[in-house]
């Protein structure tokens, strides 16, 4: 009987350690294993992002070079200050905006002598003709200046002409007549110069728009177009009263030889696409006030704003467009309220009888002429001129991308631009503006994504979305070190690049942090899993400890 009872003892204590080593093994493999095994698998993925790096760029102090070369024909400047050249200059000028934000101006100036067939051009009957001849030799980057100054005898200019713009990069001065310091007044010049055909400070504050609030009441007419990788351009004619007009239009052609060259030229700024569209009986959403001391009707400047909205409701062209629409309309006034004039503020009438509104587009009005008293056919056919009408909407499409017409100085003729509607200089004028506005604008949005994926930590990071950042880091930072170097063309293609990576990786699908648990919910799932498991484990750790615990105070027998 006794060995039995030593033999059940030692079987039960046993079976008590077996007890014991499954508890601990189960225990060991729980913690050491499956809780990391399971922390790893549920963990939000989060590439790294270079958050120092957009950090810097929410600090931009730009530096926009601008290399200009002043090229003097022979009998230019005296001979003691001929004996100079060549030499160089450097002049900067800084336009501090707030603490982030700060703009310096850096042109260098190189003065040379003009070679042999520079002279040869400049030697011709007109300017016009020496500024296409000197367009080929000068071989000007884009974003630089050339100025070229002639003796002040010289007949390549008129008289009283002093300063001739011309449609591409260079410019021609006449030297001041009587000058003791002949450099210095040609510096003041070149001054004069710059400040029509470069950009200038209110011109880069513009493009920071969104840095910097505008601070002149009443700016906002000024407002330029953000910058964007494409626009929408739509043409409409609206005819209120097709029972009485039958109106005609040559949209085609007219786009095709007013419209094309224009947005040939712009092609390097974004890309375009036109199209057009007649809409009938649509009204301007404005009852306008009889005049009766002009026999007309009037359309006051207070209720120009109430006319856009309902028109715009019938365009319907923006609710399906990626890119940003510009409208421009044609109105024909109908019968009962023709003709129909738009007054400016101090109640004159405007003389393209027509306005537009920034970032939105233009209105026309297009009045007809007043039919005979014996005419009694309906519907009238009405020709539109497209000359005039192009005319108009040409301006009002410079206005809206902020190609402002410059004050010229006294003395200072402008080339026209010919059938392209803008000059070489007024291209580079629009790169430097879009260019400063892109790095500005993926600045913020890098910030604003770095912030919020900083805030919410269960938003998964992917790679692609992580290369998109670095690339729009990478791409800023170089369009910055180009606008210090002055290659303003590829500053300008590096701050696309920039704005298109940075705009992917802001707008990347996979960032909804909507798609995933926050980590409150994620234990509420897991919990209810768990907690069956862990119960049985957690009692058998706690019953060896007890027991532990329990033979370290019994007294050992002694015999």
């Amino acid at each position: 009987m006794a060995v039995d009872a030593n033999a059940i003892a030692m079987m039960d204590a046993a079976e008590k350690a077996r007890g014991k080593y499954a508890a601990l093994s189960f225990a060991t493999i729980a913690i050491v294993v499956g809780l990391p095994l399971w922390w790893k698998t549920t963990e939000t993925y989060r590439a790294s992002l270079p958050y120092s790096e957009i950090a810097e760029l929410d600090t931009l102090m730009f530096q926009l070079t601008v290399p200009i070369s002043v090229v003097f024909a022979k009998g230019a400047l005296l001979e003691d200050q001929e004996r100079k050249l060549p030499f160089r200059h450097t002049q900067e000028v800084e336009t501090p905006l707030n603490p982030q934000t700060s703009v310096m101006s850096r042109y260098e100036v190189s003065y040379r002598c003009a070679t042999a067939q520079e002279e040869k051009v400049l030697s011709q009957s007109s300017a016009q003709e020496a500024d296409n001849g000197l367009l080929p030799i000068q071989g000007a980057p884009v974003g630089s200046l050339t100025i070229y100054v002639i003796p002040p005898s010289s007949v390549l200019l008129p008289q009283e002409t002093v300063m001739y713009i011309g449609k591409h990069r260079s410019a021609i001065v006449r030297a001041p007549q009587g000058a003791k310091d002949r450099l210095a007044a040609v510096n003041e010049q070149m001054k004069q110069v710059t400040q029509v055909m470069s950009f200038t400070a209110d011109s880069i504050t513009g493009a920071l728009s969104d840095r910097i609030p505008m601070s002149q009441p009443g700016a906002e007419w000024k407002r330029p177009l953000k910058s964007s990788l494409g626009y929408e351009i739509t043409f409409s004619l609206l005819n209120p009263d097709p029972k009485s007009h039958n109106v005609h239009w040559d949209i085609e052609g007219a786009i095709s030889r007013y419209v094309k060259p224009l947005l040939d030229k712009l092609s390097s700024v974004a890309e375009f696409s036109v199209d057009s569209q007649i809409l009938y009986y649509a009204a301007l959403g404005v009852t306008p006030r009889f005049d009766a001391s002009s026999s007309s009707y009037i359309l006051s400047a207070h209720s120009l704003p109430h006319v856009i909205n309902p028109v715009e409701a019938r365009l319907g062209s923006s609710a399906a467009s990626l890119y940003p629409v510009l409208n421009f309309l044609l109105y024909v006034p109908e019968r009962l309220h023709s003709p129909l004039y738009i007054q400016d503020k101090d109640g004159a009438a405007v003389p393209t009888n027509a306005f537009h509104s920034p970032r939105w587009g233009g209105i026309m009005v297009y009045n007809i002429e007043p039919e005979a008293a014996n005419e009694t056919s309906f519907p009238r056919r009405v020709d539109v001129d497209m000359v005039r009408v192009m005319e108009v909407f040409l301006a009002q499409l410079r206005l809206l991308f902020g190609i402002l017409p410059a004050p010229l100085p006294h003395g200072a003729v402008l080339e026209s631009s010919g059938n392209e509607g803008l000059s070489d200089w007024e291209l580079d004028h629009l790169l430097w503006a879009r260019a400063v506005e892109n790095v500005a604008t993926v600045s913020t949005t890098l910030t604003s994504l770095a912030q919020l994926l900083d805030k919410i930590s269960n938003i998964v990071i992917k790679d692609d979305v992580a290369s998109q950042v670095y690339h729009a880091v990478e791409s800023a930072q170089r369009a910055m070190q180009e606008l210090e170097l002055g290659h303003l063309d590829t500053a300008f293609q590096a701050s696309k690049d920039a704005i298109t990576a940075s705009e992917r990786a802001f707008f990347d699908p996979s960032l909804l942090h909507l798609l995933y648990f926050p980590d409150d919910q994620k234990f509420a799932i897991y919990i209810p899993l768990f907690l069956p498991m862990a119960v049985p484990i957690l009692l058998s750790l706690l019953k060896i400890l007890r027991e532990a615990k329990q033979k370290k105070k019994a007294p050992t027998k002694m015999d």
